[in-house]
C-alpha cells in the first residue's frame, strides 16, 4: 500500500485552502461559538498522555459546559466508570480538543486548548445537575475556536431518520465475561450496569 510520508506529497493530493480559509479559524470564541455552546448538549473530549490517546464523550442537558468568557470554558465531569483516563491525561498533559455536536445541526465546533482540573466548591455547586453537584470540572483556556463545515453530518445523513439503523444494545456482560473467561457472571454483570445507568446523577 503506497505512503504518504511528506506534507508535499499530501498536498499535491489535497491542495492548500485558499488564503481566506485560515480565517474562521479564531484564537477565542465568536459570538455564534458561544450560542452553540449555551445550546449544546454533548460533546468529545480528546486528550494525550500516560493512557495514551483518549476520546471521551461528556453529555448533559443543553448548555451544560459554562461559557466563562470568550476565551474560557467550564465542563463538568459527572458520576462515571471511575477509569478517569482522561482526566488522568489532563495531569499528565494539558493539551485537549472539544468537538461539539448539536443534535439536527451539522455545523461542529472544533476547540482546541489547554486544560486544568479543580475542585473548587463554588464552581462544582455551579455546575451542579439533578439536584448534585458536579464531581469535579475541566477548565480549557481556548487556544483555537473554529466551526466544521456540514458535508460530514450530512454525507453520513447523521440527523436523517430515514438513514438510522435500528438501535443496539451493547452487552457489558457479555465483554467482562469473554475478557475474564467467566461465562458465569455475564447476566449479573448486565444486570448491574442496567441499575447504574438509570441512576444519571
Amino acid at each position: 500500500m503506497a505512503q504518504i510520508d511528506s506534507l508535499e506529497r499530501l498536498r499535491e493530493i489535497i491542495p492548500a485552502p485558499s488564503p481566506i480559509g485560515p480565517a474562521k479559524i479564531r484564537d477565542r470564541l465568536c459570538g455564534q461559538g458561544i450560542a452553540f455552546i449555551e445550546r449544546c448538549p454533548f460533546l468529545v473530549l480528546s486528550t494525550l498522555g500516560a493512557w495514551g490517546l483518549e476520546l471521551s464523550p461528556k453529555g448533559d442537558r443543553p448548555g451544560f459546559v459554562e461559557v466563562v468568557d470568550e476565551r474560557t470554558l467550564l465542563i463538568p465531569e459527572r458520576k462515571g466508570n471511575q477509569f478517569a483516563l482522561s482526566l488522568s491525561n489532563i495531569l499528565a498533559d494539558a493539551r485537549v480538543g472539544l468537538m461539539m455536536i448539536r443534535p439536527t445541526t451539522d455545523e461542529v465546533l472544533r476547540i482546541s486548548g489547554r486544560a486544568t482540573l479543580t475542585d473548587d466548591h463554588d464552581v462544582c455547586e455551579r455546575l451542579s445537575e439533578g439536584s448534585k453537584p458536579a464531581v469535579l470540572a475541566i477548565k480549557v483556556d481556548i487556544d483555537r475556536a473554529a466551526f466544521h463545515c456540514v458535508r460530514s453530518a450530512r454525507r453520513a445523513g447523521l440527523w436523517n431518520p430515514e438513514t438510522w439503523d435500528a438501535p443496539t444494545r451493547i452487552s457489558f456482560g457479555k465483554i467482562y465475561a469473554e475478557a475474564l473467561r467467566r461465562p458465569d457472571i455475564e447476566k449479573a454483570i448486565d444486570q448491574i450496569t442496567e441499575q447504574s445507568n438509570a441512576t444519571l446523577y
